[in-house]
């Protein structure tokens, strides 16, 4: 089975030397979210960001961050009254994309072999299903867990639904009850696919694994966790917007 960061891991870092949005982000600068909204959002982003990737800071001093600066972004959404309804042409009109080159081929390889891809995403679940329903590639294998918004009758969002996935809680914690890696207990060869240290705990739910190949995009401030990086992962790809190793590695596996 393949578990797989969605952010910057199966979406893009950058493109033609500009930055581009996660599924927050898609929503922060869409036409739905308020001028006074966007800018307390991106408060939040420059006050926590270089805190969620500082590599001297433990994990332990991270979490209740984390937690605090997902909560303000998500009570700051719930705000802007977004609808339902206006998901897709929001998603339509930004610069979210797949890993290109070769993205569709990444999913459509692993569903054409049977092979499960569960997305653990500390992002906007809706958004995120929305970009890949658009590049036609929301195949039956797909399985997503994260934060998922709330809409009333009208279709107005009025909470996000728990548990708070964040950058450092993606594990077994907030998979409990789900019978999702139960039934892919048989799956016990792994290939994960990540971008940061928090993703590496993904696996950690699932009963038996007898092998696991840790894949690493390290996209930003490449010098100074290069290191990390190395002892965590068993592959790190620099500054690479392709997941062309991963399907090399796919082709070789799917086809012997």
């Amino acid at each position: 089975q393949v578990i797989s960061d969605f952010d910057m891991t199966l979406s893009r870092f950058g493109y033609n030397g500009r930055r581009c949005p996660t599924s927050y982000n898609i929503l922060d600068d869409s036409c739905v979210v308020s001028e006074d909204g966007r800018k307390k959002l991106k408060d939040l982003l420059h006050h926590y960001y270089p805190i969620e990737i500082d590599p001297n800071r433990t994990l332990e001093e991270k979490c209740p961050l984390m937690v605090e600066w997902w909560t303000g972004a998500h009570e700051l959404l719930v705000q802007q009254k977004i609808r339902k309804d206006d998901i897709a042409r929001i998603v339509r009109e930004s610069e979210a994309m797949l890993r290109y080159e070769h993205g569709a081929e990444f999913f459509d390889r692993l569903h054409e072999n049977n092979v499960p891809l569960f997305i653990f995403s500390a992002g906007v679940g809706d958004v995120l299903e929305e970009i890949i329903r658009q590049a036609s590639v929301f195949h039956s294998n797909v399985n997503v867990v994260s934060n998922y918004m709330d809409f009333d009758d009208d279709g107005v969002l009025v909470r996000f639904k728990g548990p708070l996935i964040h950058t450092y809680n993606k594990n077994n914690t907030v998979l409990q009850g789900t019978e999702y890696f139960q039934q892919l207990s048989t799956r016990t060869n792994i290939i994960l696919l990540g971008d940061s240290m928090g993703d590496l705990t993904m696996a950690d739910g699932i009963p038996s694994v007898e092998n696991i190949l840790k894949i690493g995009f390290l996209n930003d401030k490449v010098e100074e966790r290069r290191g990390k990086y190395l002892e965590a992962y068993d592959i790190v790809l620099e500054s690479d917007e392709t997941l062309d190793v991963v399907n090399g590695i796919l082709r070789y596996i799917l086809t012997e």
